[in-house]
């Protein structure tokens, strides 16, 4: 549990991922956990079966992605305390859209109505600012670096998938 809450302390920028020294088996639950509560995410937005298919391929995308950075920065050591810090602050980042979710069907026909969208923008921005300092943190990238590297990966992530699915 101490070293979750380690990981965690990634999305308030206050621990360094290369300092921390996660298991195998721990690895392999932040993916279960980020596949899960991603098909959670997206079966809210389409039928279970595409959602099932985005999330396979956002995952491999991801960690496609993070193999090749890892690979052209030559800190291969590095891989699964990177790995670990993305998905579990990715995995943050899915359980509290998940509450966006909720907050969204219960603000429909209300003076709060987009609210929720806001708080998804709100989100999406963190996020990129958590991805952000994990690859400055882990490759020692500018800032610019940093910022640049994390927009791509999150297009690359999540605009990817979703251009195949809607294509399909």
């Amino acid at each position: 549990m101490s070293l979750f809450i380690q990981y965690l302390q990634l999305c308030w920028f206050t621990n360094n991922p290369v300092d921390l020294h996660p298991s195998r088996s721990f690895l392999w639950q932040c993916v279960l956990f980020y596949l899960a509560s991603g098909i959670i995410v997206e079966a809210n937005i389409s039928d279970p079966a595409d959602a099932t298919l985005e999330v396979a391929m956002r995952t491999i995308v991801a960690l496609s992605l993070l193999s090749a950075l890892v690979l052209m920065t030559n800190k291969r050591p590095l891989f699964m305390q990177l790995l670990i810090a993305v998905f579990i602050c990715e995995n943050v980042m899915m359980t509290l859209g998940i509450g966006v979710e909720i907050a969204d069907v219960f603000a429909k026909g209300t003076p709060y109505e987009d609210y929720p969208t806001y708080l998804g923008v709100l989100l999406i921005l963190w996020y990129m600012a958590i991805i952000s300092y994990i690859f400055r943190q882990v490759f020692s990238f500018k800032l610019g670096s940093s910022v640049a590297a994390a927009i791509s990966y999150f297009l690359l992530t999540y605009g990817g998938p979703f251009l195949v699915m809607e294509v399909i």
